[in-house]
């Protein structure tokens, strides 16, 4: 019998997002330069960069690109940021490779993705995740939908219940951002 994703979580040690339709909307504007224009979540924003304070290693693996979420993330303490990937799982499997010294494993990462492109990486992580507005296929192969939409907040809802499970979370210098 498959495990509730709650059962899951102790084991987590580090997090990896898709970027569009995860950490934004997937709704874009487009730019006066021509670009899309991507809008990223504030309490996303703070749950990734407390994670990274208490030693999670945090990863953006994305098929898309932008400049400007690159440099927000890095604001935020992200240094594993894989853009342009058009092959998700060996970007997953450079980010596996970064931290193999620290102990972490595929089944110590929790993915979060909600697009097809994504499920190659779901089906390997420790916790498979998705926003509530993945595409069905995705649905399918999750241990956990988040009650939540993709840029609204989705990342912020999976990284605090994890930090929850471990007694991580609201501790004294969670007040400081």
């Amino acid at each position: 019998m498959k495990k509730s994703y709650k059962e899951l979580l102790p084991k987590i040690k580090a997090f990896a997002f898709d970027m569009d339709g995860v950490l934004n909307s997937g709704l874009f504007q487009i730019g006066a330069d021509g670009r899309p224009v991507r809008n990223l979540n504030s309490k996303d924003s703070y749950a990734m960069q407390l994670a990274i304070k208490k030693s999670y290693p945090v990863a953006v693996i994305s098929g898309g690109h932008c400049d400007g979420v690159k440099k927000v993330l890095r604001s935020l303490g992200l240094t594993d940021i894989y853009m342009s990937a058009s092959n998700k799982i060996e970007r997953w499997e450079d980010f596996l490779a970064v931290y193999e010294h620290q102990g972490i494993k595929a089944e110590n990462i929790l993915y979060m993705g909600d697009d097809v492109p994504d499920i190659p990486v779901l089906k390997v992580a420790g916790v498979a995740a998705c926003p509530s507005n993945a595409v069905p296929e995705v649905r399918s192969v999750v241990d956990y939908v988040s009650p939540v939409m993709g840029g609204a907040g989705c990342v912020r809802d999976v990284i605090e219940q994890t930090l929850k499970v471990q007694d991580n979370w609201m501790l004294e210098d969670d007040h400081i951002w």
